[in-house]
């Protein structure tokens, strides 16, 4: 397959990429609560969508199928600037990537400080805490939003993580430090790494549970002004860590960044 037929595939596999958003259901976070159900006894019960660990997986399988729905919600008109605007980013620092990445293949040194701190591994084991942390201070301290926040960030992160290995298996792009030295970077998608899932570049998944984790975090705790600050300003630096060490490309973490926000924002914290 020539190269620029592999670039317009690419750039047609963001479409479905968007489906991550979950916008179609972005104003129902505007409707009064439901009542919370009674049994035929009188005692209230949990309603089937309650945020708690007993209903992740439902909860999960309904994320689901709204964003991989979403094409739908296209179709009919609905939320196409936002779309447009994604897809025309990622789209651009495709064509850009071939570009920007012999940069730091020649220049890796002067990141090694920078890529250290943020190694792969040691931020996907502090990401992965996040949750874990929540929810252990939330029934420590039998903080019902701090548990609920947990709860929400368990949730955001396999949201994001199902999408990401999805599209992983798609598009099939070869990560930067794949490419043989010397040569280009122009012809990445399509070309099978290491595995279906982890040995493929496109998008993210650093950048995806970033930003997920960073968005719950920062709209549940946003009444303290730094936190959104220190949340953004983390997922930033763990995103761009990832293209310092020449595990992805630019293009990888920006379409991970806003699958991983919007994923949270317009889908797990709308209910």
């Amino acid at each position: 397959m020539s190269t620029w037929r592999r670039k317009a595939l690419a750039t047609g596999c963001l479409c479905l990429c968007w489906t991550g958003t979950g916008l179609a259901q972005s104003d129902a976070g505007n409707l009064p609560d439901a009542p919370i159900p009674k049994s035929a006894a009188g005692t209230a019960t949990e309603p089937d969508d309650a945020v708690c660990l007993k209903n992740l997986p439902r909860r999960i399988l309904s994320d689901q199928k709204d964003i991989w729905l979403f094409p739908v919600q296209l179709a009919r008109g609905r939320h196409i600037l936002p779309v447009l605007g994604a897809v025309g980013g990622t789209a651009g620092l495709i064509v850009g990537d071939p570009h920007a990445m012999p940069y730091f293949r020649t220049h890796a040194g002067n990141w090694d400080d920078f890529s250290d701190t943020f190694d792969g591994t040691i931020t996907g084991a502090e990401m992965g805490l996040v949750p874990v942390t929540l929810l252990l201070v939330g029934h420590v301290r039998h903080d019902a939003y701090t548990t609920e926040t947990g709860v929400l960030s368990v949730e955001a992160y396999a949201d994001g993580a199902i999408v990401d290995l999805a599209l992983k298996a798609i598009t099939q792009r070869k990560r930067p430090r794949d490419v043989a030295p010397g040569a280009p970077f122009d012809d990445t998608f399509f070309n099978r790494g290491k595995s279906s899932f982890f040995g493929s570049s496109f998008p993210s998944g650093h950048a995806v549970s970033a930003f997920s984790l960073a968005t719950v975090v920062a709209r549940r705790y946003g009444h303290h002004r730094w936190v959104p600050w220190v949340a953004y300003a983390a997922a930033t630096s763990i995103s761009l860590s990832r293209v310092t060490t020449k595990s992805h490309f630019p293009s990888d973490i920006f379409l991970g960044g806003v699958l991983g926000y919007s994923i949270a924002r317009f889908e797990v914290l709308r209910r």
